[in-house]
């Protein structure tokens, strides 16, 4: 099995779908809940599916039996294990051979096996001396072509033709003609093969075989080895379709040469494959044929398997293809991640629609409920006296029936287009499958078929009749077992309608296996560490949580959700209010079942004080409101607040903690320079705030300090918002200076961090226009909870109302000239919001991409100087005269653009 090691990561830094990821892997994007590997016979293991890699490899080597061990063990009378006979025979040096021949054995085994060991099998240990002295030389000699550029493996730089060609010949002719013993003469018939095919002299290579092998009249390892490196010698000399069928014949006898035979075999057209077909003279071959065809073959593989289970329901290689089309069914119903159908549409024709929208999940249509004309009646009063909610309200979620959280679409597991590879015939070929396995489980005798009716009849939530398959099952093999108990698991909880108190109770009582963190395993000192930079495969314990996280969210209980597959303080990065109030809600939540005490709430983390975290996240949204009183209040909770909980690489220690913030640095809560109620010089986030701002006259307005924390912050804005509600000059610049603070803390202004839980104005997810109308964006659960924007958008008129007060106050004509700027700076944020929702909707491949795109922009810029230019207008025609619009051509790239 591959190890993993999670690489260290920014999280936040990552608000696109996994699949854009560099280091996104196929194989590590499903829950791989129906083991492929359960197939009896192993050595079909390579077959199995996987996209990383061209053969699946994720099993031990030693699962799929090696022929020529066994023919070795069985020459050997079984006197020694499959394991110690294996050792002897590939890794034993020839030192420990030759010391035995001599009649001194140092190795521990030949001593054990006894001084007659050498008497008694002499012909078969002076076999493997030879053999072991060839091998390292046993590769064909490269020759620099045109295809020289292909890597090669590392080896010695030995070959075949380092070794004298005619001495050779001669000492392997001569060991032939000396043996006794049928097999050991044909493996020395194998090495003569073998070494012609490896120097190239492939005519020679033909004629040891048919000399040296075929005359034998054995097939067994011996015959098969000799076989492959024949079909070698004659694709070097041309004889493709001979070739082919020798190494079809390789790949069909052997057990451990499969996959080699699979690679050599040149099946790449029709004419390849019928030559093969034609051939085949029994059901094995023809069957075996089909398997090859189907393998290759990326379209509907069901017509392939309609063929075999005509020849042998029974067929081993039948499994093969049916669990190679589960893994591909379940890659479409089984992704780590379930987004949303609109996650790739940045918006719809307006908000009204946008709200409209049923968010229809990609899945097939459920059944509707045939009522009976009684059953009409009571609904019809039922509706008439029961009071009307928002369907997407918690409180509507939370009174939902049983039928009614059962028939919800979005329950998963659900179809999902996961994949680019995918096409919409996906869903139909899971009603085709379950066609053939249904069929194919009432004619053969392998309990297999069972398994994969129920598995797929659980792919289509009909988790009753699969349930009942399984308990029908009568079988003694463990890993069939194995898989049996993990899916009567997973459709007990599937099938769930309700997960409450009880439920939970079951679950801990019954499966908390699947939910309880296991101890880590000390790694043996002798493991050679491997890398894997995709992380932890999905595990059934995974793909559970995120059923139980899919099933709170639909229920209404969006905090428990959340905590399932996220931690508390990964709420800073999408301060979402409602999502924050459910989650505080389930934190203080009395008499937690056992279930939330250790599975959910386990990833309340340490934030701080959490009591504070809380409030200065509250204390935030009522700031970006322009609620500065209502902030206040969560403030003043929110004093123990010791920082944004942030992490950091310590050199010193070697591993991630917590960040530990420099004095006087903005931590969430302390050290906000009065710079925020100014305006900024030019646009640069990256600039120190001395160069980026400027202040203004602040000198009426004490209260107002050099730096403040967001409590003293708000008493100042209070007093500010009093005074603006004067007539004087004051009372403008009051005004002003709200209408700056709030521009400023908007996604456009250079203090942006400071009311969305950041540390600094770096960009993010935070700081993006393409934010959702919708209240939440989620359709399933908040697995991927960083991968998009879910923080509720700056309102620009907020900044714009204090702005216009303070124009209608000011009699002054450069403080008219500057508000007049600012307040068409936050316009621009307005036009922003639009054109994210909005975006252009050609296809790339249209053959008129380049003048629609055009149109597209020429209507944007329509609307932009219709609607959006507002300001910039009056500043022009009104005070283009003024020595502030003189420095602001200077510095406002646009706002020169725009006068001339």
């Amino acid at each position: 099995m591959k190890k993993y090691l999670l690489s260290l990561a920014v999280v936040s830094l990552f608000y696109t779908e996994s699949d854009a990821c560099a280091w996104s892997d196929p194989d590590y994007e499903y829950f791989n809940l129906f083991t492929q590997s359960i197939i009896k016979d192993k050595s079909y293991l390579p077959f199995l599916h996987s996209y990383s890699t061209r053969f699946y490899t994720d099993f031990r080597s030693s699962l799929i039996p090696d022929e020529n061990i066994d023919a070795w063990k069985r020459y050997f009378n079984n006197q020694m294990s499959y394991a110690q006979t294996e050792y002897l025979v590939n890794k034993m040096s020839i030192n420990d051979l030759n010391a035995l021949k001599k009649g001194s054995p140092t190795n521990q085994l030949l001593i054990t096996l006894g001084p007659g060991f050498y008497q008694k099998y002499h012909e078969g240990i002076d076999y493997l001396i030879e053999a072991k002295y060839l091998e390292p030389y046993m590769k064909i000699n490269y020759i620099e072509g045109a295809d020289s550029f292909y890597y090669r493996e590392p080896g010695t730089g030995k070959n075949a033709t380092n070794l004298d060609y005619n001495k050779t010949i001669a000492a392997l002719t001569s060991l032939y003609n000396a043996a006794k013993n049928p097999e050991i003469k044909q493996r020395y018939g194998y090495q003569l093969v073998r070494f012609n095919h490896y120097t190239r002299n492939y005519d020679a290579a033909v004629k040891a075989f048919k000399a040296y092998v075929e005359p034998l009249r054995l097939k067994g390892a011996p015959y098969i080895m000799a076989l492959d490196q024949l079909a070698g010698a004659q694709r070097g000399l041309g004889m493709n379709s001979e070739a082919n069928w020798n190494f079809f014949q390789v790949f069909r006898d052997s057990k451990s040469r499969k996959e080699s035979a699979f690679v050599s075999m040149k099946l790449s057209d029709t004419a390849s494959f019928n030559n093969i077909l034609k051939r085949s003279n029994t059901n094995e071959d023809k069957n075996m044929a089909y398997f090859l065809l189907g393998y290759e073959d990326f379209n509907n593989p069901i017509p392939v398997m309609e063929k075999m289970f005509e020849i042998n329901p029974d067929s081993e290689i039948l499994k093969v293809m049916a669990v190679r089309s589960i893994n591909e069914l379940e890659r479409s119903y089984l992704p780590i991640y379930y987004y949303s159908n609109d996650d790739t549409i940045t918006s719809q024709k307006n908000t009204a629609d946008n709200n409209d929208v049923k968010n229809n999940s990609n899945t097939t249509e459920p059944k509707k409920e045939e009522l009976s004309f009684w059953q009409k009646i009571i609904r019809f009063f039922k509706n008439l006296f029961s009071s009307k909610k928002d369907k997407g309200s918690d409180e509507s979620k939370a009174d939902q029936s049983d039928d009614e959280l059962l028939d919800n679409p979005d329950r998963i597991p659900v179809f999902t287009k996961n994949n680019y590879w995918y096409d919409d015939k996906t869903k139909d070929f899971l009603d085709d499958l379950e066609k053939f396995t249904s069929k194919t489980k009432e004619k053969s005798k392998d309990e297999y078929w069972q398994i994969a009716d129920a598995y797929l009849k659980f792919l289509k939530k009909d988790y009753k009749e699969s349930t009942e398959i399984l308990e029908n099952i009568k079988t003694t093999n463990p890993e069939y077992l194995e898989e049996i108990k993990r899916m009567k698991v997973l459709n007990d909880i599937v099938s769930q309608p309700k997960i409450d108190a009880e439920y939970e109770d079951h679950l801990m009582k019954d499966y908390s296996e699947y939910f309880t963190e296991k101890p880590e395993v000390k790694k043996d000192s002798t493991e050679t560490d491997e890398y894997d930079y995709y992380g932890e495969v999905p595990s059934t314990a995974d793909f559970l949580k995120d059923v139980l996280a899919n099933r709170y969210f639909l229920q209404g209980e969006d905090g428990k959700s959340f905590l399932m597959n996220n931690k508390l303080s990964d709420l800073q990065y999408n301060p979402n209010s409602s999502l924050v109030k459910s989650v505080e809600d389930f934190y203080r939540k009395p008499n937690k079942t056992q279930f939330e005490q250790q599975i959910i709430a386990k990833n309340i983390n340490d934030v701080g004080n959490i009591d504070a975290f809380f409030a200065v996240i509250y204390g935030d949204r009522a700031m970006r409101q322009a609620d500065f009183e209502k902030a206040r209040s969560y403030y003043a909770k929110a004093q123990n607040f010791s920082g944004i909980p942030r992490s950091e690489w310590n050199y010193d220690d070697k591993k991630v903690t917590p960040l530990k913030y420099a004095a006087g640095a903005y931590n969430g809560l302390s050290n906000i320079s009065d710079l925020v109620f100014g305006h900024n010089v030019w646009e640069s986030y990256q600039s120190s705030p001395e160069e980026s701002m400027k202040k203004e006259d602040y000198s009426v307005f004490p209260f107002i300090k050099p730096t403040m924390n967001k409590l003293e912050l708000t008493d100042a804005l209070i007093q500010l918002k009093k005074i603006g509600a004067g007539k004087n000059h004051d009372a403008a610049t009051a005004n002003q200076l709200i209408g700056n603070l709030l521009y400023n803390t908007s996604i456009l202004g250079y203090y942006r961090q400071l009311f969305v839980m950041d540390i600094d104005n770096t960009n993010g997810g935070k700081y993006d226009f393409q934010t959702s109308d919708r209240k939440n964006p989620y359709q399933y659960y908040y697995k991927n909870f960083l991968d998009r924007t879910y923080i509720e958008p700056d309102n620009f008129d907020l900044a714009i109302g204090y702005y216009k007060k303070a124009l209608d106050l000011s009699s002054d004509k450069e403080q008219k000239a500057r508000i007049l700027f600012q307040m068409a700076s936050a316009e621009q944020g307005k036009y922003y919001q639009y054109e994210a929702k909005n975006p252009s909707k050609v296809d790339y491949s249209d053959p008129q991409y380049s003048e629609k795109s055009d149109a597209y922009q020429k209507q944007l810029d329509q609307i932009k100087n219709q609607k959006y230019r507002t300001y910039f207008a009056m500043l022009k025609s009104q005070y283009a005269d003024t020595e502030t619009a003189k420095d602001l051509l200077g510095s406002c790239t646009y706002f020169n653009y725009f006068m001339n």
